[in-house]
């Protein structure tokens, strides 16, 4: 008896020894055959063929101008099948890769279409989670982009969508684009003479006002806080 069980013990061994070995290509190829996550080389890309040139230059137009106003960049891409990932997996995979929005800000969003499967996900950027919800993403694919792409308006379910987020991004308080800084810096540069002159008119009024030290430090506060707010750079204030 023992002799038997002893036997039944190595030969469940062995089985699962060469159960094991035998799955592990099965796991590479799955691994392999993982869909492939394309280099971001615009702000659309469609590996389907399903937008034409002109509606991939309109959508683009507008995601670009977006980016140029609020500073957040709006990516989407269309592919075939995310299969045999979910559309969530795949989304996380692209969205580290392609490192979507502005460092510290992480104004970033994804909008990724799983054609064949008929699914659509927004993935969004921590900085935009509060105007940009999971219930509020959800309505947008659900009310803007789904009914329209059912129509076979692919384009429109996008612009539709597009227009919907950018409206309630323009409404958020970020923080402004590198260009919008610069001019505003520019502007400073060469508005500081007559600025120096206000100030130093407006100083003189305050020092008779409350007293000279006084005056001067209050004049240097509000001119301060008057260039921190207007350009947005604390070491300029």
């Amino acid at each position: 008896m023992l002799l038997l069980c002893g036997r039944a013990h190595i030969s469940i061994a062995k089985l699962a020894a060469a159960l094991f070995i035998g799955l592990l290509p099965l796991q590479v190829f799955a691994q392999q055959t993982l869909v492939s996550v394309p280099e971001l080389q615009a702000n659309v890309t469609d590996l389907t063929g399903t937008l034409s040139p002109e509606q991939t230059a309109a959508i683009s137009q507008n995601l670009h101008a977006l980016e140029e106003r609020k500073g957040t960049q709006i990516a989407v891409l269309i592919v075939p099948t995310t299969q045999p990932e979910g559309i969530e997996q795949y989304a996380l995979r692209v969205v580290t890769q392609w490192k979507l929005g502005r460092r510290n800000v992480d104004d970033g969003t994804l909008i990724l279409v799983a054609k064949n499967d008929r699914r659509v996900r927004i993935e969004v950027g921590y900085g935009l989670e509060g105007v940009l919800s999971d219930l509020t993403t959800h309505r947008i694919i659900e009310e803007q982009i789904t009914p329209r792409f059912k129509q076979g308006d692919f384009a429109g379910g996008l612009e539709a969508g597009i227009n919907q987020m950018t409206q309630l991004i323009d409404g958020e308080p970020l923080p402004l684009p590198t260009n919008q800084r610069t001019n505003l810096e520019d502007d400073f540069r060469q508005a500081w003479p007559l600025l120096l002159m206000i100030a130093i008119i407006f100083g003189r009024l305050l020092q008779r006002l409350l007293g000279r030290i006084p005056g001067a430090i209050t004049v240097s506060v509000i001119g301060g806080l008057v260039v921190w707010f207007t350009i947005n750079s604390l070491i300029w204030g």
